[in-house]
């Protein structure tokens, strides 16, 4: 699962979805993130990956235990993934430096990024 990098507006809302999915994720399943997660593709995909896997579940969309099982199994694949960093990723702190890379990547200046995430 890759952002769509061709449409700034789509990109910016794939990342928002994606930045409260990690959060969620992050401690649900207490998964190891690390800081500046959005900047590795490799940890971006799993994520995304995840997240989506997970969803399908949560909504009934698919009712499968073994399936739900295998989820929970490779949470420790996912994990493995995820330890690469320098320190333990904080929502709160690390809010700052993912608008500035989200808004660098879509063209988009930080004080437009800021003001719409006040809305």
């Amino acid at each position: 699962m890759r952002p769509p990098l061709e449409d700034p507006a789509l990109c910016r809302e794939w990342f928002e979805d994606l930045w409260l999915d990690v959060c969620r994720l992050r401690e649900r399943y207490l998964l190891p993130v690390r800081t500046r997660w959005w900047e590795s593709p490799l940890q971006v995909e799993a994520l995304a990956a995840l997240a989506a896997w997970v969803a399908r579940y949560d909504s009934g969309e698919w009712d499968d235990p073994p399936g739900k099982l295998a989820l929970l199994y490779d949470l420790e694949r996912v994990s493995a993934m995820l330890r690469d960093g320098n320190a333990p990723f904080h929502p709160e702190r690390d809010r700052a430096a993912f608008s500035v890379f989200v808004a660098a990547l879509t063209g988009q200046g930080v004080s437009e990024q800021a003001n719409r995430e006040e809305k």
